[in-house]
C-alpha cells in the first residue's frame, strides 16, 4: 500500500502557511473580530475576563500565543477537554468566512495535513511524526465537511 501524500505545513511564510493559526486571516465570531485564528484561541482559556479582551487586541498572533500561555491568570475549567472544539470553531470560521482558503483546503483533496513543528507535539507533529497533530486532524474533518456542504 502507498503511503498517503501528505502536505506539511508551519511557517506562514512558507507553502499553505495559510493554515497556520498565525496566518493574518481575521475571523468574526461572538460578534467580535479577531487578528487571526490564534487570537481567538488563545483567547477563549480566559472566555468572559479582562485577559480574554487583552488578548484579542493583541498586536501580532504570537503575543497573543505568549499572553495566552501564561500561567499567571486563571484558565477556564476544563480547557483540555474543549480546546479541540475551540479549535474546530476557529478553524470554521477561517475557512468558511475566507474564500480563497476554503479554495485552497479543498484542493488539498485527500492529503494527509500536518502541522509539521518540533515546538508542539499535540497540535503538531513533534517534528519527528509522533505528535498528535491535531491541527492538521481538524483541518481535514473541516474539509470533509466543507466538501459535503460544496456538493
Amino acid at each position: 500500500m502507498n503511503k498517503k501524500e501528505s502536505i506539511k505545513f508551519y511557517s506562514v511564510n512558507a507553502p499553505y502557511g495559510e493554515f497556520s493559526n498565525f496566518a493574518l486571516y481575521p475571523i468574526k465570531l461572538k460578534r467580535k473580530t479577531w487578528k487571526t485564528s490564534e487570537h481567538y484561541f488563545q483567547a477563549q482559556k480566559f472566555a468572559g475576563t479582562a485577559h480574554e479582551e487583552k488578548i484579542r487586541k493583541a498586536p501580532s498572533p504570537m503575543k497573543a500565543a505568549e499572553l495566552g500561555r501564561t500561567r499567571k491568570v486563571r484558565m477556564r475549567k476544563n480547557w483540555d477537554n474543549m480546546r479541540d472544539n475551540v479549535m474546530y470553531e476557529a478553524l470554521q470560521a477561517k475557512f468558511t468566512q475566507h474564500p480563497d482558503l476554503q479554495k485552497l483546503l479543498l484542493e488539498t483533496e485527500d492529503k494527509e495535513l500536518i502541522e509539521h513543528t518540533e515546538n508542539d507535539d499535540y497540535w503538531g507533529d513533534g517534528g519527528d511524526g509522533k505528535g498528535t497533530n491535531r491541527l492538521g486532524k481538524l483541518l481535514m474533518r473541516l474539509r470533509e465537511q466543507l466538501r459535503k456542504e460544496t456538493k
